[in-house]
């Protein structure tokens, strides 16, 4: 292989110069990208690990371009790839990392695998950041994935390479993005968790707001939705109280996850926050001044909530001796880099060596600080301001920040923590009305259809949407598109996938049926990895990814159309799935535990019980290859030890009874296999149901 091998892709009539026809033969291929023209290799080597595969690693001339291919041997290689779209330019490398399977999966589902760092971090684009988005959202991986082919043809001959991207979150923006704006350089794709052109940075605006007025309510909400509570989140709440679980539901927070609200905190809106204040100042200053909105209307709301305290800068803190002084949510794990759920911390902290936390001379009083901006007012920054994260004692964590006015901070400066812009974000979603096709915000419309609060000059949802597709998705995409969804999405609302369906359709008509599928993962949050901080609630909805892909490599190369979208309806911006396996369709089994046909329990302490599962997966799925049980709510199953033979449809019964007083949450966990193949390692497509125990001495 030699290094420059020039790579050619024609224009699209989107008028990307990337966006080309694929080429198997690149003495005929039409312009190329003029800012990847030029692409090399630096690393080509045999590697035994995660499994044996050729690793060659190279970028492009000129450029912070990198890459990473991941070949199997020819006697495995099945004339594909699938390629991974990290939510942000992160790394070429975060495939080798332990633990992760991506590798390893490609190879044995006959594909090279390929990972780009999305042009560099350079190239994150948004409101906030630099101005053309099209680099990192898909010209730069389309460069990777064209030369790629070029060196599968020097090693496997010449042939027809297939090829299937796949990202969620930022990622599915970017996924979308380049179906939408390329031809010829894929041919389908796997989006998940996908967010509409007004997601951002709404859905986070409504959440905080709910945060903050049911933070005393919240475990009681939580209660209440679990299996065996008393289905209704509103008992004892008062008129704000309830107005805000109201608002917050209605436009798609699903009630269920609120069990995680001791710990999600404010997810990406640390990475957006700035770009909202860049982009709509004056929201701000009239959200406190100015009738219509809720700073001016009811300041009374925010009497034990704003903050402004005057000190002054101890001294700026690396993370190490943020750490070292109690505050360890600086550091951000490696290991959970590139996914959907973390990657907008590689934004926040960009490996740099700069501060990551500031002490300060003085304690703030206590409040419930969300997040809030660190304002300069003496030394050389003077005026300027940080974001900030947190607070801890006399430490502020930062966001994401101008280095060079951080630079310039010094210890004595005096400064000014205010909350103030972040608690006026909050309801920012109000004065953001779409137009008809986004209903979850007709709670915000007069009966006229005009809104009720005043409006922006500028609808930030689309903006945001651009910095990571490269265009604002429009649904008209290239190829053929699995979505998965997340019922628990506390990021990526579920009625989110509902609305690229309904473009699918009003663009494909009867023919969408031939180029999409949406397939919602009940029991899932919005990072697949996230199951791990709640494995009795939650499952890890990577298998069908894997499945999704395998599944649209056949549609595409053979044929074979795909099992059904998944059977739901939207209610009021709640997905509700269908209850049976033939109506829910999709590719998950469906599990109901039940204690004497009810999901709550009464029992004495040494009493058995017994426990009655019905399993089944939907048509042309696959069947049931594994279950397993827990009792005590540690996270530590053990298996049901299956004895028949695979099926897709199963009931399992269970014995158990409880020593010590208390309530219990049994949980079973199951997985079907599309081939009823209980040695497989890959797609084994989980779900689980869960019953509560009380039990009195």
């Amino acid at each position: 292989m030699k290094n420059g091998l020039l790579v050619a892709v024609a224009v699209s009539m989107t008028a990307s110069p990337l966006c080309g026809q694929q080429q198997q033969d690149p003495a005929s291929a039409p312009a190329q990208d003029p800012m990847f023209a030029e692409p090399y290799v630096d690393v080509d080597e045999w590697r035994a690990a995660p499994v044996r595969h050729r690793y060659v690693h190279g970028g492009f001339k000129g450029t912070d371009m990198r890459f990473s291919f991941y070949f199997p041997d020819k006697a495995q290689y099945q004339n594909r790839f699938f390629q991974y779209v990290t939510p942000v330019p992160d790394n070429e490398n975060l495939a080798q990392a332990p633990g992760d399977d991506k590798i390893g999966f490609s190879i044995s589902s006959g594909a090279y695998f390929i990972e780009t760092n999305g042009g560099g971090t350079s190239t994150i684009a948004g409101p906030a950041f630099r101005p053309d988005p099209t680099i990192g959202a898909f010209r730069a991986n389309a460069a990777a994935a064209i030369f790629s082919r070029t060196l599968a043809a020097q090693m496997y001959g010449p042939h027809r390479t297939y090829g299937y991207l796949y990202g969620g979150s930022g990622g599915g923006y970017r996924t979308l993005g380049s179906m939408e704006n390329t031809v010829g350089v894929w041919d389908g794709a796997v989006p998940f968790v996908l967010g509409t052109p007004m997601a951002a940075p709404n859905v986070f605006a409504v959440r905080m707001h709910a945060m903050r007025i049911l933070e005393d309510r919240l475990a009681q909400i939580a209660d209440a939705m679990d299996v065996g509570g008393s289905g209704d989140p509103y008992a004892g709440l008062n008129a704000e109280e309830a107005g805000a679980l109201r608002e917050v539901t209605r436009m798609g927070f699903p009630l269920k996850s609120w069990f995680g609200h001791k710990t999600m905190g404010v997810h990406a809106f640390t990475a957006l926050y700035q770009g909202m204040v860049m982009a709509d100042p004056g929201y701000f200053s009239d959200f406190w001044t100015k009738p219509g909105y809720l700073g001016f209307d009811r300041p009374e709301a925010f009497k034990n909530a704003r903050l402004q305290f005057d000190t002054t800068v101890e001294q700026p803190l690396g993370e190490e001796a943020a750490v070292a002084r109690g505050v360890p949510d600086v550091r951000i794990p490696g290991t959970s880099r590139g996914t959907a759920e973390l990657a907008w911390q590689s934004a926040v902290k960009d490996g740099s060596a700069r501060p990551v936390a500031i002490a300060l001379r003085d304690t703030p009083p206590g409040v419930d600080f969300l997040g809030g901006d660190l304002v300069i007012l003496s030394g050389e920054a003077a005026g300027q301001r940080l974001a900030l994260r947190a607070i801890k004692g006399n430490i502020v964590t930062l966001g994401v920040v101008d280095s060079k006015t951080l630079a310039r901070l010094k210890p004595g400066d005096a400064v000014r923590i205010d909350n103030s812009n972040f608690l006026a974000a909050q309801t920012y979603h109000r004065h953001q009305v779409p137009g008809p096709e986004y209903p979850v915000w007709d709670q915000f419309r007069r009966p006229d259809g005009q809104p009720v609060y005043p409006q922006r000059p500028v609808n930030l949802g689309p903006l945001f949407a651009m910095g990571a597709a490269g265009t604002v998705p429009t649904g008209k995409f290239n190829g053929k598109i699995i979505v998965v969804g997340a019922t628990l999405d506390r990021e990526a609302f579920a009625w989110q996938s509902d609305w690229y369906r309904q473009r699918f359709e009003q663009i494909y008509g009867a023919d969408a049926g031939n180029r999409y599928r949406l397939w919602f993962a009940e029991n899932a949050l919005h990072g697949a990895s996230e199951w791990e901080g709640a494995p009795t609630r939650v499952i890890n909805y990577t298998p069908l990814l894997q499945q999704a892909l395998r599944d649209v490599a056949a549609w595409v190369e053979r044929g074979v159309p795909p099992p059904a979208n998944s059977g739901y309806r939207v209610d009021d911006g709640q997905v509700i799935l269908a209850g049976n396996a033939s109506d829910r369709k999709g590719i998950q089994p469906i599990v109901t535990l039940r204690i004497g046909g009810a999901d709550k329990a009464y029992v004495k302490t040494g009493e058995p019980f017994e426990l009655v599962a019905e399993i089944e997966v939907p048509p042309g799925a696959g069947k049931i290859v594994d279950a397993s049980w827990e009792f005590e709510g540690t996270g530590r199953f053990v298996s049901a030890n299956l004895t028949d033979t695979p099926s897709a449809k199963m009931q399992i019964r269970k014995q158990w009874h409880y020593d010590t007083p208390g309530t219990f949450f049994v949980t079973l966990k199951v997985e079907s296999e599309r081939d009823g193949n209980a040695s497989s390692t890959y797609a084994r497509i989980p779900n689980l149901s869960r019953a509560r125990v009380i039990v009195s001495p």
